[in-house]
């Protein structure tokens, strides 16, 4: 399985990527405002790429429950100074987290490679074709990922019938969509399930025990559970004791075929991966 993102293939299997998370913002749930300033995003990205980040992920708008939007302009403002200062200094992909076309095209333009959309399309200042058209121009990679509502609205009841169906038949017709409307070639295409974007705590769980089965698409699968409120609602504890229970997430999606996984705690991260990696290829020889 191939993944292509302008100048960048990653062939698999592999080790699992680690995307390191940049926060440009005042208000992400997590790390708002320690990164804010373009000087310190620029250094902060620079340390997780030294600790082993594979890709950044850059983001200037906070996806958190309940966030308000921000205007183009600003986060036009907030990104593309950051992407500028990297794309020279750093040999990995520069990805940046947004719904916006406009957002899109001027962060691949300035050196991003990678287009990470919480929204798949669905959103934005202009039609959703606005911002494919962007990602096949550039020949760019390209996360989809699956969400109920908008991250104002997304938690307030969020429902399914099931919910792993929901997510799967979301793949399949992003997959169709993307390939035969947007001229994006699967090739350039990441699924990621939308962990805590419009689910319960049990639709989450449900998504994580059934990872496994979203590899029947051949695209490489990426997850998003670094110090998330599904966490703490499970375990009653907040957001700066969570890196435990991220972990025991990641090394079970590992275990289940998730190739990506996006994350705050790069260090402890890429331990915990290639741990895991060294027991799982092993397990084969066990009687």
């Amino acid at each position: 399985m191939l993944f292509r993102a302008r100048q960048f293939e990653f062939v698999f299997p592999r080790p699992t990527l680690v995307m390191g998370i940049v926060n440009v913002t005042p208000d992400s749930f997590s790390d708002g405002g320690n990164f804010f300033s373009t000087n310190a995003a620029v250094d902060h990205a620079l340390e997780l790429a030294a600790a082993g980040a594979d890709i950044l992920d850059l983001g200037g708008e906070s996806t958190r429950p309940g966030a308000q939007p921000v205007s183009e302009a600003e986060e036009l403002r907030r990104v593309v100074p950051v992407i500028e200062q990297l794309a020279p200094q750093v040999k990995i992909p520069l990805s940046v987290d947004t719904v916006k076309p406009a957002v899109a095209r001027a962060a691949l333009a300035a050196g991003a490679s990678i287009i990470n959309d919480v929204a798949a399309g669905t959103r934005g200042t202009g039609p959703a074709d606005a911002l494919w058209q962007a990602v096949a121009e550039f020949s760019a990679g390209y996360v989809t990922m699956h969400a109920q509502g908008t991250p104002l609205t997304m938690q307030a009841r969020p429902a399914y019938a099931d919910v792993v169906r929901a997510v799967d038949d979301f793949f399949g017709t992003q997959l169709d969509t993307l390939e035969n409307r947007a001229g994006i070639a699967a090739e350039q295409v990441v699924l990621d399930p939308g962990i805590g974007f419009g689910k319960t705590l049990e639709h989450n769980l449900q998504l994580l025990a059934a990872l496994r089965s979203f590899t029947k698409w051949r695209r490489p699968l990426l997850l998003g559970v670094s110090r998330k409120s599904f966490i703490g609602a499970l375990l009653g504890v907040d957001v700066k004791n969570r890196l435990p229970a991220s972990l025991a997430c990641v090394t079970l999606a590992a275990a289940a075929g998730v190739q990506i996984m996006r994350v705050h705690d790069v260090t402890a991260t890429v331990q915990t991966l290639r741990m895991a990696e060294a027991i799982l290829s092993r397990t084969s020889n066990v009687a």
